[in-house]
């Protein structure tokens, strides 16, 4: 009996990455994401796991962004043991961003209990700091571009695939079989990662969409940053920057030292990281040099450029201080974190704005934002936005269309079948339509919880 994929998620929306592979009992977990954005999407974290935990063999991960690995917890809490494999870096980066999901779930309930805004009495967290941590025991690691054997019948290869530190897309080899998961496919010519991988074959590949539909602004990055951070200081306003922890905050430092260093902006410019976990991420970065373009050098002055925000007493502080600055802070999509408090202060202040640095999912306040919504919740009241609002979508981390097609035009041949995954539904079609018009590929957008053998 040949193997079967299921769509646990990542289908029809760009979050909740699981993709179920298995054959006669043997069951393997290729991502195992959260659910973010739309409240119906959020709900379904709650429901009873697609696949029972405890069947499952193992879970192989592309990379550490809670889409694709914040479900690890909770699939470790109802009874999976077996091993996660990743690479390094994506080890090292799950240490800090499951604990900091849990803790932060934790938070919420606690906050929401004691200022009784939610429909829950009480409100619990989805999991807990501590469930993290002891999920992270089963993380095992794998180094890129060589085999690993999972099985009699099954092997896998991490390839570099760019877009965050450690990412990889999986090429599988089941009983014959090869089925490749691009993860997230980052950008060509990215001052920090390096160019998406070839890959040569595949009898049946998915492709993520996030940005299946669009291109990238080919504006230059620093010029945009040069001009919107002037601008804003001279209004004697405050830059805040809601960037992902792992990833944009490190690209936003690079970007910002080298302005400075130019004389592009002010060297007395006040930067600050407001983010434990970026300043985590950022050690991991240097820790890692193999795994990006940076020289030992270059790091440590991307490091200098910010001042290091860790305690919480410290970050209230910078909202209360009057200073035009610029506070990089978590999260990306303004879901939770520090970043919050940053944005009910400054998001009624027409001086400031308010730059968001990629992808905004559907559901979250940074989509509502970009979208030029005039108001914002945030833990349980309606915050005026008055601040100017930019998105930089150059600053991406994700591929755009053109340059997802370029990545698929690396293969020797076309697989029997494309899986468009990862991605809203117009993104997704529009690059299934791409794929079939342009390459003359096969290709299909699979619906949740969609079931196929793979023939």
């Amino acid at each position: 009996m040949k193997p079967s994929l299921t769509f646990l998620g990542g289908a029809g929306t760009v979050t909740g990455s699981k993709y179920l592979l298995e054959q006669e009992g043997r069951r393997v977990l290729i991502d195992c994401g959260l659910f973010q954005g739309y409240k119906a999407l959020r709900l379904k974290n709650w429901r009873r796991p697609p696949v029972d935990p405890k069947s499952l063999d193992a879970v192989v991960l592309t990379h550490a962004h809670l889409d694709h690995s914040g479900y690890l917890p909770l699939l470790a809490k109802n009874g999976f043991k077996g091993p996660v494999y990743c690479t390094a870096s994506t080890r090292e980066l799950c240490g800090i961003l499951l604990p900091d999901s849990g803790h932060l779930q934790e938070r919420d309930a606690e906050f929401a209990n004691r200022h009784h805004y939610s429909k829950h009495a009480p409100a619990l967290p989805l999991y807990t700091e501590e469930d993290a941590m002891r999920v992270l025991r089963q993380l095992k690691t794998v180094a890129f571009d060589r085999d690993f054997k999972l099985s009699d019948r099954a092997r896998f290869r991490f390839r570099r695939i760019g877009h965050i530190l450690g990412a990889a897309c999986i090429e599988m080899n089941w009983d014959g079989t090869r089925i490749v998961f691009s993860g997230d496919v980052g950008r060509y010519d990215d001052p920090l990662m390096f160019d998406p991988a070839v890959v040569k074959a595949a009898d049946y590949l998915l492709i993520e969409s996030t940005y299946g539909d669009r291109s990238h602004a080919p504006a230059n990055a620093q010029d945009e940053l040069e001009h919107l951070i002037n601008d804003t200081v001279h209004r004697g306003g405050t830059v805040v920057v809601p960037a992902f922890a792992v990833g944009r905050a490190q690209i936003m430092l690079y970007h910002l030292q080298q302005l400075k260093a130019a004389g592009r902006l002010r060297k007395e410019l006040p930067i600050f990281l407001d983010s434990p976990m970026a300043i985590d991420a950022s050690d991991i970065f240097v820790r890692h040099p193999k795994d990006h373009k940076l020289d030992e050098a270059q790091c440590r002055a991307l490091a200098a450029v910010a001042h290091y925000v860790r305690d919480g007493e410290e970050s209230k502080a910078l909202t209360a201080n009057p200073m035009p600055k610029v506070i990089i802070s978590a999260s990306g999509m303004a879901t939770g974190g520090r970043v919050l408090h940053h944005l009910k202060h400054y998001a009624p202040d027409t001086r400031s704005t308010i730059l968001f640095t990629g992808f905004q999912a559907g559901g979250t306040r940074g989509a509502a934002m970009v979208a030029g919504a005039d108001t914002v919740k945030i833990h349980g009241e309606w915050i005026p936005v008055r601040a100017t609002v930019k998105n930089l979508d150059m600053l991406s981390a994700h591929a755009d269309a053109n340059e997802l097609l370029r990545w698929m035009k690396g293969f020797a041949e076309a697989p029997r079948m494309t899986f468009v995954v990862h991605g809203e539904p117009a993104a997704a079609d529009t690059l299934r339509h791409r794929i079939k018009d342009e390459l003359g590929w096969s290709a299909t957008v699979p619906e949740q919880n969609e079931r196929v053998r793979l023939v």
